[in-house]
């Protein structure tokens, strides 16, 4: 989810064509099926076959897994069409490092530039994901997940950062999500970040870093840290 507080973003970007829009719908709902898991890693994907199934244009559907491709969510491969990209637990240890790196190496920056709107937009962004724990909405609470960490990291002002940051949070949520036990206690993945807002608030660094650390390095259903390194 794009945090709009370092946005450049013109009037006429805010209006898109009718064929952006609906590319842009038709990779939310790929995106959410790769996530999810309902489309497994090296599945097939065919232009063809999803402009049928979402009524569009293939041109549509192309831009779609362009966007798709940039994530790193499928592989677009010459002569042999689009791939969904594997979910290794290598590739998740090595982009859970890269995370800590980003989001914990710069909180002196984050608490510098931080407003007071920073802690009630991490509390908005908490809520959503409560609110779609109760749901049973396991996608909708990835997207505010992000969002919260994404806005988080946003107040460091290291824009050319941020797409870096983004692409570890979506393949480290759907590793989560792919390799989760059924049933999984969503409510309690959401109040994991009430420690993080309360440490922010309070404006100690060392906390924070220490909890946030934490938080990046171990995942609720598999207890250990997936890293391999101390926290803190």
């Amino acid at each position: 989810m794009a945090v709009e507080s370092f946005s450049t973003a013109s009037v006429m970007d805010l209006v898109p064509r009718q064929s952006s829009r609906r590319s842009h719908a038709v990779f939310v709902a790929l995106q959410r099926e790769i996530v999810l898991g309902d489309l497994p890693p090296d599945s097939a994907l065919t232009e063809m076959e999803l402009a049928q199934r979402f009524h569009c244009s293939q041109s549509t559907v192309r831009e779609a897994l362009m966007q798709l491709s940039e994530e790193g969510l499928v592989k677009r491969l010459p002569h042999r069409g689009t791939l969904v990209a594997p979910c290794r637990t290598e590739d998740a240890r090595a982009l859970i490092n890269i995370r800590r790196e980003v989001e914990c190496g710069y909180l002196e920056r984050v608490l510098g530039n931080a407003g007071r709107g920073l802690v009630g937009q991490l509390r908005d962004e908490l809520d959503a994901m409560r609110n779609a724990a109760r749901d049973g909405d396991e996608y909708r609470l990835s997207v505010h997940d992000r969002a919260f960490h994404t806005a988080l990291f946003a107040a460091a002002d290291l824009p050319l950062v941020v797409p870096i940051l983004t692409r570890c949070l979506i393949h480290n949520h759907r590793y989560k999500i792919m390799n989760s036990q059924p049933n999984r206690a969503l409510e309690e993945t959401a109040e994991r970040h009430v420690p993080i807002v309360e440490a922010l608030r309070a404006g100690n660094i060392d906390h924070l870093r220490a909890v946030l650390a934490h938080h990046i390095s171990t995942i609720v259903d598999f207890g250990p840290d997936l890293t391999g390194r101390p926290c803190g």
